[in-house]
């Protein structure tokens, strides 16, 4: 866990208070935009915390790498064809997609190889 990547330790740490017997935390980032706090990937689920829920209440969902469909890097690009500063992973588990929004395409891109790593 040492060599886990995350953006603010209280996320890293809520993460962390959750894990099963011998999970690894990979990697927990935080997302921009409404509804989604932070993703986090550990070696065997993706964990989101959804803030999508009325009255300032929200959920962590764990969504066990087998239950993902696909994954797909969502990108911005300007007129000139470069990436602007953020970038998005849509994550498909059945008929449901979660979007998450990252500052920086490189997380988006880490997140994306990650999940596609462990489901294929």
């Amino acid at each position: 866990m040492a060599n886990a990547t995350y953006d603010r330790k209280e996320q890293f740490q809520q993460i962390q208070s959750g894990l099963l017997d011998g999970e690894q935390i990979i990697a927990v980032y935080d997302a921009v935009g409404t509804g989604t706090g932070f993703i986090g990937l550990t070696d065997r689920r993706v964990i989101i915390q959804d803030r999508s829920f009325i009255g300032k209440r929200f959920a962590i969902t764990s969504i066990p790498y087998s239950k993902i469909t696909s994954v797909s890097v969502v990108s911005n690009k300007s007129w000139g064809g470069s990436f602007f500063s953020t970038g998005a992973i849509a994550i498909h588990v059945g008929t449901h997609t979660y979007e998450v929004e990252f500052r920086g395409a490189q997380k988006s891109h880490h997140v994306h190889n990650v999940i596609l790593h462990y489901i294929s």
